[in-house]
């Protein structure tokens, strides 16, 4: 798997895996005003192929890990855990101490691969998400990545 900065030209196949993947996907507009926020955005590909995305912003010593996707069929390899190992690893290099990020309650495998990688709970944030009946709280959840990358 290749993981490279995203592009203007990458949106129309990230909007693809995003609705593939999620209920309440982000649209065109906000990928497109990352981009021109200057976040780290990142495509995973294989065989050329664009197969997930990762956006993170970056301020104040800290990083949070804004969207992760996998496109839904292809879930499950690993590619998830790459592309949040790799926006970890950009965080730590331009000199972010933690990396926060939300997960859904109900998003359990999303929620047990942060826990693999050392992400702890912080903070719930109430009625965060939209969700198919009201909304959904987020739990908070950030790892330390200085004492990551020094183990």
């Amino acid at each position: 798997m290749n993981i490279r900065p995203m592009c203007t030209s990458d949106l129309d196949v990230v909007i693809e895996n995003e609705s593939s993947a999620y209920g309440f996907p982000w649209g065109r507009g906000v990928f497109a005003d990352c981009l021109k926020a200057g976040n780290q955005c990142w495509v995973a590909e294989i065989d050329a192929e664009i197969v997930g995305h990762a956006v993170v912003t970056i301020g104040a010593g800290e990083a949070h890990l804004l969207n992760v996707c996998v496109n839904r069929s292809l879930q499950g390899a690993g590619y998830g855990r790459c592309l949040v190992l790799h926006a970890m690893e950009a965080a730590r290099k331009v000199g972010a101490d933690a990396l926060f990020l939300e997960v859904r309650p109900s998003n359990q495998v999303a929620s047990q691969l942060y826990e693999s990688l050392g992400f702890a709970e912080v903070g719930v944030r109430k009625n965060y998400y939209p969700a198919f009946l009201g909304q959904e709280d987020a739990r908070v959840l950030v790892i330390d990545l200085e004492s990551y990358f020094d183990k």
